[in-house]
């Protein structure tokens, strides 16, 4: 789960991080009366899970709080990226004279954490991470010792931060990493993180991201969560302990197991070059149990996705035979009844397959077509879909 700025500037708050005051604002009127509050010159930033906000128009200075109603006006409604911003934070404003980088990650492929920092900071990081790696620090992170003091001036040396500021910057990359550590986070990254003209260090903006596999330690994690921006199939999904991901294709996807959903969304996106471009419109892992249930909850959210014009049902038995999931498929369609309006491409293998294949048949739905094959499946889907 992706925080919104004004959610990652409290929960740093609340691990004493320096943070500047910030207000959320949803009207034009709320805006103003944060700017009173806060006082001097604010900033007021649109509240987007989506970089690039400065460019857009997100972010603008207010020198009182009428400047500052009338750029939540401006950026309120404001689309960024796809993105419609329904909400403003109002901070304080700060004196800058450094920005610098820094962020705590997850890094999957070496299986531990990583740590990015540069002396260097400010909205072209990544510019600058392609241009001239060398002034961002890689630093590999031990989960089990993690980052204190020590290790901490270690990596402002690595990223170049000179000698005065070394001591300064080393206790509130503590900080963070405690943020990381103590949220289960797999991402915290301050861009930028600033040195002010009074000689303070202070997080300016923040992006947190939470795992959501650790949500049983958390319950605060759940009020964070935005549902209104939620989309609603993944909703619906999630209600029904689904493993779904919304794309933007034309074929739904059925499979049981990630790595099999996985290969299936390629041969999709592969076969559906010889029907004008036809995409995988969806990624749903059913897991290993395919009951009527399971199946046809998975089948109501794809069938739900306006873009579907077909599904392709790809299932391998193992623990859960082909017989088993083939009675699913029939009995969903039961269930789901006259709402089942497009076609399904069933590809069966494994366990009790013949069994399986001889049920699909039995039931001679007219909305099934059986194919011997994944690239068989996968093919017709994307024909059907194409038409």
């Amino acid at each position: 789960m992706d925080l919104y700025e004004y959610q990652a500037r409290d929960l740093f708050e609340s691990y004493g991080v320096p943070v500047l005051a910030g207000i959320i604002a949803d009207t034009p009127a709320e805006a103003r009366a944060a700017a009173e509050k806060i006082g001097g010159v604010v900033v007021v930033k649109a509240q987007v899970k989506v970089g690039g906000r400065g460019k857009a128009g997100g972010v603008k200075v207010a020198k009182n709080a009428d400047e500052a109603q009338a750029a939540a006006e401006a950026i309120l409604g404001l689309d960024i990226k796809g993105h419609v911003v329904k909400r403003v934070m109002v901070a304080a404003g700060a004196q800058i004279e450094e920005e610098f980088y820094f962020s705590v990650l997850l890094d999957r492929a070496n299986r531990s954490y990583l740590c990015l920092a540069s002396y260097e900071g400010g909205v072209e990081i990544e510019v600058l991470a392609v241009e001239r790696p060398d002034a961002l620090a890689r630093i590999e992170v031990n989960p089990i010792k993690g980052i204190d003091l020590a290790e901490a001036k270690r990596i402002a040396i690595e990223a170049k931060f000179p000698a005065e500021l070394v001591d300064k910057v080393a206790p509130v990359f503590v900080k963070l990493y405690e943020v990381y550590k103590g949220e289960d986070a797999t991402l915290v990254e301050v861009n930028p993180l600033v040195l002010t003209a009074a000689g303070d260090i202070v997080a300016l903006d923040g992006k947190v991201s939470l795992d959501e596999n650790a949500e049983f330690r958390h319950a605060h994690h759940a009020a964070l969560e935005d549902a209104a921006a939620a989309d609603p199939l993944e909703a619906k999904a999630k209600a029904a302990n689904l493993n779904y991901v919304k794309l933007d294709g034309q074929v739904g996807i059925i499979g049981n197991g990630a790595g099999l959903v996985m290969s299936t969304l390629d041969v999709v996106a592969y076969a559906g070059e010889n029907h004008g471009g036809v995409r995988p419109a969806n990624f749903l892992d059913i897991g290993g149990g395919a009951s009527a249930e399971v199946m046809a909850a998975g089948l109501d959210v794809i069938l739900g996705d306006p873009q579907v014009k077909s599904v392709f049902v790809n299932v391998f038995g193992g623990i859960t035979a082909c017989d088993a999931v083939a009675n699913g498929i029939v009995k969903a369609l039961e269930m789901l009844g006259s709402t089942a309006t497009k076609p399904l491409v069933v590809r069966l293998d494994g366990n009790n397959v013949e069994e399986g294949r001889r049920i699909l048949a039995a039931a001679n739905h007219p909305l099934i077509t059986i194919a011997s094959g994944m690239d068989e499946g996968a093919d017709k889907a994307a024909e059907l879909a194409a038409r």
